[in-house]
C-alpha cells in the first residue's frame, strides 16, 4: 500500500469519528452552553426583589420585612395633612371677646356636684352685707375662681326633681370639691331633708327676672388716691369694672374678696363702666368716694 493511500485512509477515519461525536445525545455546542447560562441567570431572584415567605414562629407564613419594604412603594403624603392638622387643634379667636368674659361658670352649661348646707346669713367671702336673703350659697374654691362667681344666680336641681335658685355670696374652702355648693340651710331644705346631710345635684347659671338695680360701694379706707370698688345686685355675673381715665376707660384688677382695686387712685370718684359675661356694658355716672356706703344706681343688666 502506498503512502498516499495510508494518508487518505487516516483522514477518512478522523472525519467519521468527528461526525459520530457530534451526533451523540446530550452533547451541547459552545453556543448552546452560552444561551443556557444566560437563561438561568435571568430566572434567579434579584437581590432587591421580593424574598420568598419564610415560616414564622407560629408555623404560618408571613411576609419578610425586607420583602415588604422593597416590594411596596411608599404612598405619597396627602397634601391635606399640612393644612388640616393645625386647623383641627387651633382655638378660634373670638372677634368680640364676649365668650371669654365668662369664667368657669358659663351660660348653657350644666355642672354636677354635691350640695351640703351651713348657717348662712348672706355675708361671706364676697364681702356682701348680711341680709334677709336666705337663699344663698357658698361656691367651692375652684368654681369660685377668685370671686368671679360672686353675685351669680344658679339653679340647683336634686335627683328627686326639687329645684332652688340661690345667689352666690360666699366661698366654700378646701373641704368642698369641684362642683359642690354649700347651701344655706333654708335652700338645702327645699331640696331634701336636713338629715340627708349631702345630696348629689346638678346646677346651672340663670339670669333671674326679679331683681332691682345695681348698687356701688367704695371699700373702707378708700380715698381719691386709693380705692376699692364693689358692684352689688347685678343680675348676671360681672366680668369687668372700668373707671374713666382721660378720654378712655381703664380696667381694674379684681381681688379675691370681690372688690376692684385702683392702687394709684385713678378713676376713684369718676364714672364707671360695668360689663357682664354676655358683653353688655352699663355706664354709671360719677359717685362720691364714700367709704363703706352703698350707693344705688339706675342701671341693671338685661335678662338672659
Amino acid at each position: 500500500m502506498s503512502k498516499r493511500w495510508l494518508f487518505l485512509s487516516a483522514a477518512a477515519v478522523l472525519i467519521v469519528v468527528s461526525l459520530a461525536l457530534v451526533l451523540l445525545p446530550g452533547h451541547k455546542s459552545d453556543d448552546e452552553d452560552a444561551t443556557s447560562v444566560a437563561g438561568n441567570a435571568a430566572t434567579e431572584p434579584s437581590v432587591t426583589g421580593s424574598v420568598p415567605n419564610s415560616p414564622s414562629a407560629s408555623g404560618t407564613s408571613s411576609p419578610s420585612p425586607r420583602a415588604t419594604a422593597t416590594s411596596k412603594k411608599p404612598s405619597p403624603t396627602p397634601t391635606t395633612h399640612a393644612a388640616t392638622t393645625p386647623a383641627a387643634t387651633k382655638v378660634p379667636q373670638q372677634a368680640s371677646g364676649t365668650a371669654s368674659l365668662a369664667g368657669r361658670i358659663r351660660p348653657g352649661v350644666t355642672y354636677r356636684g354635691l350640695a351640703t348646707f351651713y348657717d348662712a346669713d348672706g355675708g361671706g367671702a364676697c364681702m356682701y352685707d348680711p341680709s334677709g336673703d336666705v337663699l344663698t350659697g357658698a361656691m367651692n374654691t375652684t368654681d369660685y375662681e377668685s370671686s368671679k362667681a360672686c353675685g351669680a344666680y344658679v339653679s340647683v336641681h336634686a335627683a328627686n326633681g326639687a329645684t332652688v335658685t340661690v345667689r352666690i355670696t360666699n366661698e366654700c374652702p378646701g373641704e368642698c370639691a369641684v362642683g359642690q355648693i354649700d347651701l344655706s340651710a333654708q335652700a338645702f331644705a327645699k331640696l331634701a331633708a336636713p338629715s340627708a346631710g349631702r345630696i348629689p345635684i346638678t346646677w346651672n347659671l340663670v339670669s333671674p327676672s326679679a331683681t332691682g338695680t345695681i348698687s356701688i360701694r367704695y371699700k373702707t379706707g378708700s380715698t381719691r388716691y386709693w380705692c376699692g370698688i364693689q358692684a352689688i345686685g347685678h343680675r348676671n355675673p360681672l366680668a369687668r369694672l372700668e373707671v374713666r381715665a382721660g378720654s378712655g376707660w381703664r380696667q381694674l384688677q379684681r381681688a379675691d374678696y370681690n372688690y376692684f382695686l385702683s392702687e394709684d387712685g385713678s378713676g376713684c370718684g369718676g364714672a364707671l363702666r360695668l360689663t357682664d359675661i354676655y358683653g353688655e356694658q352699663l355706664t354709671v355716672p360719677p359717685l362720691a368716694v364714700r367709704a363703706n356706703v352703698t350707693q344705688p344706681t339706675q342701671v341693671q343688666f338685661a335678662k338672659h
